[in-house]
């Protein structure tokens, strides 16, 4: 039985014909055919088995809609995910280019898709986790992305101050763990036991903190997933997720809470080092759900206010008003619209994908559009130019 197929319009035609297998997390196909997008439906997490074989299953119902021979077969960098398996496998057996498109730049391209920019623009990439050009975990990316002529060129020109992950995936599931890495980051690692092991035990609190301290198993992202995380913990309002993004989910609801009572609430802020702000946060955990939720707010204040700031700067350095925004953050109202509307101020235009959604659900429109924009150049290598060197990484 074939998978339901779903069938979306593009303002305008592809260049090229080109199938996607999609992210790792809310997995989900396409087929880019002209101005035609054929979707499958979201399978879910490709760490089940069961998600893995609909995805096998879509890719056939989706290869019978094609009008002609693929030109190409695009798929996320990551070698070890199940898409990279079946885009490789793919391409063998139709004889098409296999095009490997970097997380975080494919959110990009399926705005771009949706809206059909043309020339460059400034992307804000906001997530839990992508793997970047570099090999390390991405999450809160500024980039640069040429137009619809040449989208093969693109280049990272800064990103939100990385954070250890001590425990590595565990960090992602227990936000406590990235606000003792916030603690360890702001030079006050000595007080991690004494501030966690009331909420996770001695054992695991001394364990994170000399994980940060030996630097093991701490992998550093720049997510801004992973910032929410820190917030969160930092709060005290949630130790371990039960679900993804639950942690951020609640940082928006108490800052969305502040801000509806307090409107005229503001944050003159123009980092992306946002680690003086957790130092602020650390100091509120304890003083009641008033505090908290003024917390909250700051976050998400501090948070547009950098990334509208640094957009700016590099919009007017690039010679472009255009802005789009990509990625699962983008699900967060608060963020959106301060952000946003920040940047409108400053006279730049903002674009956000609407039909495919700012998730990974949607990623697999961005690396079709991608992919094909560098088939139509004669291109099978998507090119990222090298990537300048930042202040602060520590």
């Amino acid at each position: 039985m074939r998978a339901a197929i779903t069938t979306t319009r593009l303002p305008r035609p592809a260049p090229a014909r080109v199938l996607a297998c999609g992210a790792y997390l809310k997995n989900r196909a396409c087929l880019l055919d002209g101005d035609q997008v054929y979707w499958s439906p979201v399978h879910g997490d490709l760490g089940e088995a069961a998600s893995c074989v609909a995805l096998e299953r879509s890719v056939e119902s989706l290869l019978a809609r094609a009008s002609g021979p693929l030109q190409a077969v695009t798929h996320d960098l990551h070698p070890d995910f199940h898409s990279t398996r079946v885009a490789l496998a793919l391409a063998e057996q139709w004889q098409a280019p296999a095009i490997g498109v970097q997380h975080h730049h494919a959110h990009i391209g399926a705005a771009l898709a949706e809206h059909a920019v043309a020339g460059p623009v400034i992307g804000l990439a906001l997530d839990g986790f992508g793997l970047g050009a570099d090999g390390s975990a991405w999450g809160g990316e500024l980039l640069w992305v040429n137009g619809v002529a040449a989208m093969q060129q693109w280049q990272r020109l800064d990103h939100l101050v990385p954070l250890p992950m001590p425990g590595a995936d565990a960090a992602a599931r227990e936000p406590w763990r990235m606000a003792a890495a916030a603690l360890h980051a702001l030079g006050r690692g000595d007080e991690i036991e004494a501030r966690f092991a009331p909420q996770v035990g001695v054992t695991a609190a001394k364990g994170v903190h000399t994980l940060l301290q030996r630097d093991l198993q701490c992998p550093r992202s720049s997510s801004a997933g992973r910032w929410f995380d820190a917030a969160a913990g930092a709060l005290g309002l949630s130790v371990r997720q039960a679900f993804e993004a639950e942690a951020a989910m609640m940082l928006e609801a108490r800052a969305r809470e502040w801000l509806q009572a307090h409107p005229e609430f503001e944050l003159p802020w123009t980092s992306l080092d946002l680690r003086p702000l957790l130092a602020e946060l650390f100091t509120l955990a304890g003083s009641g759900p008033q505090a908290q939720a003024r917390g909250a707010a700051l976050f998400h204040l501090a948070l547009a206010g950098g990334l509208a700031h640094r957009a700016t700067e590099l919009a007017h350095a690039h010679g472009t008003r255009n802005v789009v925004l990509g990625g699962g953050c983008f699900v967060n109202q608060v963020l959106t619209d301060r952000l946003g509307a920040a940047l409108r101020r400053a006279g730049l235009a903002v674009f956000e994908p609407h039909g495919a959604g700012c998730g990974d659900a949607g990623l697999a429109l961005g690396q079709a559009w991608i992919a094909a924009c560098a088939v139509h150049v004669g291109g099978t290598a998507l090119r990222c130019e090298p990537t300048p060197t930042f202040a602060a990484e520590t």
